[in-house]
């Protein structure tokens, strides 16, 4: 798989522990990232809404599918999305010397400019294509990332926002001014 419909190369999760590397067609029309903050409420009596007061962020979560397709090699396609599964499982090298608990390795998912460091809470893989001997051909995997540290020194986690990416460009709106025209491409230039 080098590269994917279209001629895109693959985008890759790489497990950040014993890096290895997971490529996969990902040609995106949509994904989804999810955010909730946590608030403490302290009800009032006799008011319709409480005080509300931050308690913490919570972190970024995103949801792809990915595809792989091994049609054309007759390969079982589960040699390429194994690697995923054993993202999932408790990894010796993660082993706390204090608690001698370990946990599954973090991840790094990148396609272009999408850059977000998490580790992997779900995944659910679903095959829909077969050869004549039952060998799995062709499948999905949905997949939730939920970002794993808060590493403002380095990079943002927020994807689109990779390493060497810079900040999104601000206007400054005057009163006399419609959103339409301000969100729209300059014209008067």
């Amino acid at each position: 798989m080098d590269v994917t419909r279209g001629g895109l190369k693959p985008a890759t999760i790489t497990n950040t522990i014993n890096n290895d590397v997971v490529k996969f067609m990902f040609n995106p029309y949509e994904f989804t990232l999810t955010k909730a903050n946590k608030w403490t409420e302290d009800p009032k009596v006799g008011r319709n809404v409480p005080k509300v007061e931050f308690d913490s962020g919570g972190a970024v979560t995103l949801k792809l599918t990915l595809h792989f397709d091994t049609q054309d090699t007759g390969a079982d396609v589960r040699a390429f999305t194994d690697p995923l599964w054993k993202m999932m499982m408790v990894a010796d090298e993660t082993m706390n010397d204090t608690t001698n608990k370990s946990q599954p390795p973090p991840v790094e998912f990148k396609y272009n400019a999408i850059y977000f460091k998490a580790i992997i809470t779900n995944l659910s893989q679903k095959f829909t294509l077969f050869s004549e001997k039952g060998v799995p051909l062709r499948c999905s995997v949905d997949i939730s990332l939920k970002q794993y540290a808060d590493d403002e020194a380095s990079q943002s986690q927020i994807p689109g926002q990779g390493p060497g990416q810079g900040t999104t460009p601000t206007t400054t709106v005057t009163e006399d001014q419609r959103i339409d025209h301000v969100a729209g491409p300059d014209k008067s230039r």
